[in-house]
């Protein structure tokens, strides 16, 4: 596998993310570099950008590791995912663009066209260039790297179960572009939060006790108080 020098980070996190590297297992500059089909130097950059994000950690007799994150810090990921994503819509509600409503209202179209017809994997990319263009939309690039970050490292520690109700989770899309579109701030951010907050409960943890940890970070969230969708 060749690829350019710049993309390496990204294919090893990539790789990180499917599994490819066990957590704990050593990722040696040598290997890297005759597996992406580059020198040593975009290697080691890429090692110490993956250890800023969280990826890799590196031990004393070892060097770079993947890093084995504990099932506290995996819950504490959901947590701040269900305070930021809220605060990215609101921020989109005050800054998007027509660009960026036109691709959030076609993404919605699709996904309740998928969400009617019960094509998962469809659904599953949808809902992540859904989530990646509202953050994009409100206009801060540190919140959209924050969320990213957040969004790679989530599906790394988890398994995502397909929702028991697609179609609500896709009208509950659909809200929060229109209240996006109305510049509605407070209205998207409660929308979303409540979006999110249902979204723990399909998460499972890919190790440890994971089914009970997602589900003990779901009930621990506050209960949102939101007009109903219809309005």
């Amino acid at each position: 596998m060749r690829i350019p020098a710049h993309s390496v980070c990204t294919a090893i996190r990539d790789d990180i993310v499917a599994g490819v590297y066990e957590r704990g297992s050593r990722l040696t500059e040598e290997l890297l570099a005759r597996r992406y089909g580059v020198s040593r130097v975009p290697v080691r950059e890429a090692l110490r950008t993956l250890e800023a994000e969280g990826f890799v950690v590196t031990r004393r007799h070892a060097g770079a590791c993947v890093a084995e994150p504990t099932e506290q810090e995996a819950a504490d990921l959901l947590e701040m995912r269900t305070l930021l994503e809220p605060l990215g819509a609101s921020r989109a509600a005050q800054r998007r663009t027509e660009a960026h409503l036109k691709v959030l209202r076609g993404l919605v179209r699709l996904g309740q066209e998928r969400a009617r017809r019960g094509n998962s994997e469809d659904l599953r990319s949808l809902g992540g260039w859904f989530h990646e263009t509202l953050a994009q939309a409100s206009g801060s690039p540190a919140l959209t790297s924050m969320l990213t970050q957040l969004r790679h490292k989530i599906a790394w520690m988890y398994a995502v179960e397909s929702p028991v109700n697609p179609v609500e989770s896709w009208t509950e899309h659909g809200a929060i572009v229109d209240a996006v579109a109305r510049g509605d701030s407070d209205r998207a951010r409660a929308i979303t939060t409540l979006h999110t907050e249902r979204a723990i409960g399909v998460h499972r943890l890919r190790f440890g006790s994971g089914g009970d940890r997602a589900e003990r970070v779901r009930n621990s969230q506050h209960p949102v108080n939101m007009p109903s969708l219809r309005h």
